[in-house]
């Protein structure tokens, strides 16, 4: 959502979400459970198929998709629609909270109680005043693009004055974030990556759609806007990281020119599931 909050929360009113069951935030500790090492990831005789069943699929629904899908153990796994770049809607929150995260380690300080405040109401139920506080304590646009910097974004332009939804980015960024989240190389420390990620596994049930139809245990941020640009079609997206098929995977699915919200959604779930089941195949490399 944009920061025009009254406007988007009465669209955001009138389509309403099925609400999903969430999960503790511990299931997605970085380290994971002993378990079966899990199949090669796929091919490229695999990765031509699979792009194949997505194009088919799209095809017969209007828009725009954008994946990438990121194992921690093993590198990209899976990218589609490389060259999309829509607006990000309200997972930019997720950006705008780790740019205030680093901002007060690089301060030497801890975040305030003010500051967690904000950023819980951000995440978990995607508040745009609470975002808009942020995204003015960060510094706006200059500030988040230089936090980006650190965190290895390429491709994401912040949006133009109070318009943090405006944001534009990649589904490669967006994996590039969540990877921050999880390396002990990332600029945050273990403990401000650790506060990210419990927010995430926070969402509020309605709002738990997406990248948790990977079908594992989900911390993710979701993001819906009608644009005006687009005719009023929608911008549907969904980032996290979801513990499934024995790995830890952080996945971006990125869409727009939607018919609907639910459109949107049921076409970023399809693709999601569509590379998971993929993903749990076992494979050759070829």
């Amino acid at each position: 959502m944009i920061a025009c909050a009254a406007v988007l929360a009465a669209l955001a009113a009138g389509a309403p979400v099925p609400p999903r069951p969430r999960h503790p935030a511990a299931v997605l500790a970085v380290a994971p459970p002993p378990a079966p090492r899990p199949a090669p990831l796929p091919g490229a005789a695999e990765r031509t198929e699979l792009t194949r069943a997505l194009d088919a699929y799209l095809r017969e629904r209007p828009g725009s998709v954008a994946l990438a899908v990121r194992d921690t153990e093993g590198g990209v796994a899976y990218s589609y629609g490389d060259a999309l770049r829509p607006a990000t809607a309200s997972i930019v929150k997720v950006n705008i909270v780790m740019a205030l995260l680093l901002r007060a380690q690089r301060e030497g300080r801890a975040p305030t109680s003010a500051e967690e405040a904000l950023a819980e109401r951000a995440v978990t139920v995607s508040d745009n005043d609470a975002a808009t506080a942020l995204w003015h304590a960060v510094g706006g646009a200059d500030g988040l693009a230089a936090a980006n910097e650190d965190f290895g974004l390429r491709d994401t332009v912040p949006g133009p004055g109070g318009f943090w939804g405006s944001t534009t980015t990649t589904a490669a960024d967006q994996v590039a974030l969540l990877t921050a989240l999880v390396s002990p190389a990332s600029p945050l420390s273990a403990a401000n990556r650790r506060r990210v990620r419990d927010l995430m596994a926070g969402v509020v049930p309605a709002q738990s759609w997406g990248v948790s139809a990977a079908g594992g245990d989900a911390a993710l941020k979701n993001g819906w806007l009608p644009r005006d640009a687009h005719g009023g079609r929608w911008t549907v997206n969904s980032i996290g990281l979801v513990r499934a098929s024995g790995r830890l995977l952080l996945i971006a699915a990125l869409s727009e020119r939607n018919a609907t919200m639910e459109a949107g959604i049921e076409t970023v779930e399809h693709a999601v599931r569509t590379v998971a089941a993929a993903l749990d195949r076992p494979h050759e490399h070829r």
